[in-house]
């Protein structure tokens, strides 16, 4: 073992000390409704997590980088991000590549200099740019005759309509589709629409929120840009610290950094992955009996393809060597209603993960915002439970059930500014960090 690491676990040793003394450190936690029992392990952790750490490297995700779509180049910026902050802290970082499906993406530019992020069809022309005047044909049930040079926009046009080739055949330079929903129903995010037979110009899939904005804003000319991305490859961000004692288990801290088309993946998933990246940075010294590992999922957004991969990777040895997976998605939304911070495993049953959770947020005094488990797959916890691992997602939804996401899921709304707690992602990260060292600790 190096000396560096030695000392670095007995200097955490006397933070343990040191913050057990503090009268702080024992106080009520913001949104706990009691004080704090906590396991002498625990203080290293809670004592040192700070949601605003966290929150400066999700401003580079989301704000800077934005959307992050699996395989392309903008996924490809947070990967050597990610990696960048990893190594900074001293770890040694594998990049596992894989390959991803072509992706179909556009582009909206406004006169304002706005440019907005959305979903390009398959069926309609691709690596082009068309620019015109922006008609608003609702539904497309009464199209104007001459749509020459137009940019056409077509909102919840119904199913076996012929809008799409109507508007082509009337001169259209682009159609841009949207879909738009009415509360509670979350907004509808960008897509890549479905044809049934080929069409000479670009057609894009928009957000609602880009809907409701074209409408208000009315631009007088709009630019559309569309692109296939083919022979991607995706990357999982992989790091680990050995355990201090020799010991061969893992513990496993994950989160996916890729978003859909037009989101900044503010809280999807962004807030789960800077979680990892903050509980990779402060618990990087602690004494364990297991090893640390701490991996951040490529195309999860595609279906789980990066965590898939990886699973595919482990030989049974590997497997059994892993004893839990904390997948952290969606960890710190503001929505008034997503008040509960739900466990959920695969088959609804309890686990090491979900058990160590459901301790922390006891002894945090955090226990009666915490519901589960209950049954929930969608992330990147499935394969690991497929393989026989212990896993769970863990995530902040509303109170009659994990089916209740905020209204800005998958949306270019999910911001830091529109859907980003600090209060609630600071829960998360003390909710995991005390759990999943709990876990580490332990020689089983």
């Amino acid at each position: 073992m190096r000396r560096r690491t030695v000392l670095a676990g007995a200097a955490a040793a006397a933070g343990v000390v040191a913050l057990g003394l503090n009268p702080v450190a024992n106080a009520q936690r913001p949104g706990a409704s009691q004080a704090p029992d906590l396991f002498f392990g625990d203080y290293p952790v809670v004592g040192r997590v700070r949601a605003r750490r966290a929150m400066e490297h999700l401003r580079v995700l989301s704000d800077r980088i934005g959307q992050r779509i699996g395989g392309t180049e903008s996924e490809h910026r947070a990967r050597d991000f990610l990696a960048g902050v990893l190594r900074d802290l001293r770890y040694r970082v594998d990049l596992q590549p894989f390959t991803v499906p072509d992706k179909y993406l556009s582009t909206l530019a406004l006169p304002d200099k706005s440019r907005w992020n959305a979903g390009a069809s398959r069926f309609g022309a691709l690596g082009v740019t068309a620019a015109g005047p922006l008609v608003d044909a609702d539904t497309g049930a009464s199209l104007p005759a001459d749509l020459a040079g137009k940019v056409v926009l077509l909102v919840n046009v119904p199913t076996g309509s012929t809008a799409v080739y109507d508007a082509v055949a009337r001169g259209a330079a682009a159609v841009l589709i949207g879909r738009v929903s009415t509360p509670p129903a979350g907004k509808t995010s960008a897509f890549s629409p479905t044809l049934t037979s080929n069409v000479a110009v670009p057609v894009l899939g928009i957000a609602q929120v880009h809907v409701e904005r074209l409408r208000a804003a009315k631009p007088a000319e709009l630019t559309v840009s569309t692109t296939h991305h083919a022979s991607l490859t995706s990357y999982n961000v992989i790091a680990e610290r050995p355990a201090t004692f020799g010991g061969k288990g893992v513990v496993m801290v994950t989160a996916h950094y890729d978003s859909v088309p037009g989101s900044p993946g503010a809280n999807d998933d962004g807030s789960g992955t800077v979680l990892t990246l903050e509980l990779a940075r402060v618990l990087r010294y602690l004494p364990t009996h297991k090893a640390l590992r701490f991996v951040l999922w490529g195309s999860e957004e595609q279906g789980l393809l990066g965590s898939r991969h990886y699973v595919s990777q482990l030989t049974d040895d590997d497997a059994a060597r892993i004893s839990g997976v904390f997948q952290n998605d969606m960890v710190a939304t503001s929505h008034g209603s997503a008040t509960a911070y739900w466990l959920l495993s695969v088959d609804g049953g309890d686990n090491n993960t979900t058990r160590e959770v459901a301790a922390a947020a006891k002894r945090l005094g955090y226990d009666p915002r915490v519901h589960g488990p209950v049954a929930r797959g969608s992330s990147d916890h499935v394969p690991f439970h497929e393989r026989k691992i212990a896993a769970a997602n863990f995530s902040w939804r509303g109170e009659g059930g994990p089916q209740e996401l905020e209204p800005l899921y998958h949306t270019p709304e999910d911001t830091i500014a529109a859907n980003v707690s600090s209060e609630r992602l600071q829960v998360s990260l003390e909710l995991i960090g005390a759990a999943a060292y709990r876990l580490a600790c332990t020689r089983s």
